[in-house]
């Protein structure tokens, strides 16, 4: 009896079960290429590339190349003001160095902005500012920070405190 080994048919899935991240990047790819990024890294990774702050207020949302060409883009970025967009005009050349950065060669050579909301993942928000403490309760934490001598300690110390004191009372 002739036995033949049986191959997999196409869009079987096969072997042990992987990750969703590790199949995710198959699924995004034609979306992510529809808008010039060869995967979604650039948007994954974007506050790496150009900080927090700037990050929170912008996003990229596509890159378009010369025909023919995968160097001397331009990537459109969807900005939270029109106030920032100044902002960014100032800071283009190293915004460009740090992406181009990223991308191992020159991939951008200029940015455009598109004024309107930018989506955030709920884990992105900023927290709200820290209110100031009480006149008592500044008493108490300078009160208990009069025996330290070291400056540098102390001042740890204090932020440590501050931070603590607001955060029990947000607890309240």
């Amino acid at each position: 009896m002739n036995r033949e080994i049986k191959k997999g048919r196409p869009g079987r899935r096969q072997g042990s079960p992987r990750a969703l991240a590790a199949t995710l990047d198959g699924i995004t790819r034609p979306i992510f290429s529809k808008r010039g990024f060869a995967n979604a890294a650039v948007a994954k990774e974007w506050p790496a590339i150009v900080g927090a702050q700037l990050a929170m207020q912008s996003q990229p949302e596509k890159v378009t190349f010369p025909a023919g060409k995968r160097g001397d883009g331009t990537l459109h970025l969807r900005i939270a003001s029109g106030s920032l967009a100044l902002e960014l005009q100032h800071l283009e050349p190293l915004l460009i160095e740090r992406i181009n950065s990223y991308f191992g060669y020159r991939a951008i050579t200029r940015l455009t902005y598109i004024q309107g909301p930018v989506w955030k993942p709920p884990g992105q928000t900023p927290p709200p500012p820290a209110r100031p403490l009480a006149p008592a309760e500044e008493e108490i934490l300078s009160g208990l920070l009069t025996q330290i001598d070291d400056m540098e300690l102390r001042a740890a110390l204090e932020t440590l405190g501050r931070s603590l004191t607001i955060r029990g009372k947000a607890q309240k």
